[in-house]
């Protein structure tokens, strides 16, 4: 699936995947974000990495100053 994404998208594709993770499903039964619940959980640190990325991605749309 992913790379029939990439093929048709390109490079809009972020190189980052969240993986189905069992922790951040339990996280809003405990009224928390997943990050906040468990940061060292598979999911949780791939979400933080999708937020470099978009960061990195934005900052690079960005006219120079």
């Amino acid at each position: 699936m992913a790379s029939q994404l990439e093929r048709h998208f390109g490079g809009k594709v972020f190189r980052t995947v969240i993986p189905r993770n069992v922790r951040l499903a339990e996280a809003p039964s405990h009224g928390m974000p997943g990050v906040v619940f468990d940061p060292n959980a598979r999911g949780s640190r791939a979400y933080m990495d999708f937020g470099a990325e978009m960061i990195e991605r934005v900052r690079a749309l960005e006219p120079e100053a």
